[in-house]
């Protein structure tokens, strides 16, 4: 765990700067010759945004519960069963 505290010295931070320069200077110059005109969409529709529907919220989270105890591999009446894991 020692590399997790390593002190960088001046000669590596500039390092890491100049390369990371670099690398920014290199992505400038490709997205430079991207073409920049977007493209009209190709699909046109008459609804384009999402409506919301007005939900039931106990309903919902009662449906939420159900499919969590489904799911869960180890359960009892009101409770899953799960382990702590050791790290």
């Amino acid at each position: 765990m020692d590399f997790l505290f390593h002190k960088v010295s001046e000669k590596e931070k500039e390092e890491i700067k100049r390369e990371a320069k670099e690398i920014m200077d290199k992505f400038s110059k490709k997205i430079s010759k991207i073409d920049k005109k977007i493209p009209e969409p190709l699909i046109e529709r008459k609804d384009f945004e999402r409506v919301e529907e007005e939900y039931n919220k106990d309903e919902l989270k009662l449906d939420f519960r159900e499919r969590m105890f489904e799911n869960a591999p180890s359960k009892n009446k009101d409770f899953i069963i799960a382990e702590k894991k050791k790290w």
